[in-house]
């Protein structure tokens, strides 16, 4: 299966982002891509709680998974939506960070919502609290599909490996990780840890990211890392994007997953023990 990673810089404006991204997944497809992978927060990136609660919508009324789902049914491509920022019927009104993959009817075959929610202080004047406007996912997920099982994460997630090792113990061959990476950690941890995680299960890791300079109408400065990065069951980066909007396509070829398993089976070598 030919897959390729769909880096954006999305902005507030979720028909503006739409429109973006179907253009992106025809490019793709032409290309030759059968699964197509989009980044995180897909139809809206905004640090402005107001800003959310006027454009984002319910999963059954959002207009982006609409449209992406009618294209991917076009174009006859499985479809991962890295995520979308949607309205759920919480009490205390927190969104859902949701990821979709979609067969190639349009179909939605599987959901999983963001676990791990990036509460960090990144430098002594910049604070990011994710948990204060997205409530936590508690499932994992694994999807069966013709080309591979996935498992599927979401950006502030790789930091947590017994996730990947559950997902790859599960069965997962494939684990998408759709970011919208932080500039500072980004430059730090972004590729060691995509690579960390495909080493420690033997998976390929896609992670199409978020890049540049968001244009947000709240007029709060927000950047993404960029960098999309597909890694194989080996560590090593197999299609790497920079910091510009773009495409990079990667083959998946399982028989590299069985290899990595089969000279290193440490998923099979977990031992109980005591303390600390």
């Amino acid at each position: 299966m030919l897959a390729a990673l769909l880096q954006l810089s999305s902005s507030d404006d979720p028909a503006e982002n739409l429109a973006a991204t179907r253009a992106m997944m025809r490019e793709a497809a032409k290309g030759g891509a059968g699964f197509l992978l989009t980044p995180e927060v897909t139809n809206c990136v905004s640090s402005s709680r107001a800003r959310q609660m006027q454009v984002l919508r319910h999963e059954q009324d959002d207009p982006t998974l609409a449209g992406l789902r009618d294209e991917a049914a076009a174009l006859g491509v499985w479809l991962l939506i890295g995520s979308l920022g949607l309205k759920t019927e919480d009490a205390d009104g927190r969104f859902a960070n949701r990821s979709f993959l979609t067969a190639p009817d349009g179909g939605i075959v599987a959901r999983y919502d963001k676990i791990h929610m990036f509460d960090v202080q990144i430098g002594p004047n910049e604070a990011i609290r994710e948990s204060d406007g997205y409530r936590p996912g508690t499932v994992a997920t694994l999807a069966k599909t013709p080309f591979a099982r996935l498992g599927m994460t979401i950006c502030y997630d790789m930091r947590f490996p017994y996730l990947y090792r559950a997902l790859a113990q599960a069965g997962a061959q494939v684990i998408t990780v759709p970011s919208a990476f932080h500039p500072v950690t980004g430059a730090a941890h972004w590729q060691v840890l995509l690579r960390a995680r495909a080493i420690e299960t033997g998976c390929y890791i896609l992670a199409p990211a978020q890049t540049g300079q968001h244009r947000l109408q709240d007029g709060k400065p927000r950047q993404s890392y960029g960098h999309s990065l597909a890694v194989s069951p080996w560590g090593e980066v197999v299609a790497s994007l920079d910091d510009a909007p773009g495409l990079a396509f990667v083959d998946l070829d399982l028989s590299q997953v069985e290899s990595a398993r089969r000279r290193v089976p440490s998923l099979t070598h977990d031992r109980s023990f005591e303390g600390p």
